[in-house]
């Protein structure tokens, strides 16, 4: 192996106003910009070895000046709340409905709906339970629904013990207000309220559950079949969504 003896290469003139200085100084390089004050247009080099402290030589393996401010949830609590339920460990929806574990003084319980919801409708029977509440088939009394039967859900006062749970509900006839209308939709017809109750009055679906029809065939659905099942669920989300509303919680049951 020979030395190669060339003639070594001159800075240019035109720059000699201007030498580049290397960087030793950390006061000199501007940690906020990534430049130098004398080159604006200057970014560091992926060269690990012409800059001291960059993080490429260090022993950090994260990102310097990046925190995480919150640590995500991790899925087993809501799977060991799950079995904690179904092994009788804690009762349903302790967590969602704290009766009697808060005080609710100085809570207004007055939604300013309809007081005479006795005189308008007479309940039945239960056909269905939720966290809230209940919701029992009736016949109306007097009006345009009398002799008809239509679903009333009732949501005892008692168990508003918070600020957020009286909006949820107050939020919850809003919505039934703004989705009246759609053919595949339950109708909303309207609110009550006494010193213990709140009354939902709204149409009565009779026809069951889709997950039960799916059963039935074996969980066997023809393409036609599905397409019309389907066409009307979009249909829903569709009209939902353009009155600004997101379901979050469709399934066939």
């Amino acid at each position: 192996m020979g030395l190669c003896h060339g003639k070594p290469i001159q800075p240019p003139q035109n720059l000699s106003e201007n030498p580049i200085i290397p960087i030793d100084n950390e006061q000199e390089f501007n940690s906020h910009t990534g430049k130098t004050p004398k080159f604006p247009f200057y970014s560091p080099s992926p060269l690990p070895s012409a800059f001291k402290n960059s993080p490429a030589n260090s022993s950090v393996t994260s990102t310097p000046l990046r925190f995480l401010k919150r640590v995500p949830p991790s899925p087993a609590k809501h799977i060991r709340a799950l079995l904690a339920r179904r092994h009788g460990s804690i009762k349903p929806n302790e967590a969602t409905i704290p009766e009697g574990s808060e005080c609710d003084i100085g809570l207004d319980k007055n939604f300013g709906y309809s007081k005479n919801f006795d005189s308008h409708y007479e309940l039945g029977e239960e056909v269905g339970r939720g966290h809230f509440g209940y919701t029992s088939a009736a016949k109306g009394k007097k009006g345009s629904l009398k002799g008809h039967d239509v679903a009333v859900k009732v949501i005892p006062k008692s168990k508003m013990t918070t600020a957020i749970a009286i909006e949820d509900v107050r939020r919850e006839v809003k919505i039934l207000r703004a989705l009246t209308g759609h053919r595949n939709l339950v109708q909303f017809y309207d609110a009550y309220e006494d010193e213990e109750n709140v009354y939902i009055v709204m149409e009565l679906c009779k026809g069951g559950e889709l997950l039960d029809r799916i059963l039935a065939r074996g969980g066997k659905y023809s393409e036609d079949d599905a397409k019309a099942v389907m066409v009307q669920l979009l249909s829903v989300v569709s009209y939902c969504h353009l009155q600004g509303v997101v379901h979050r919680d469709l399934k066939p049951e």
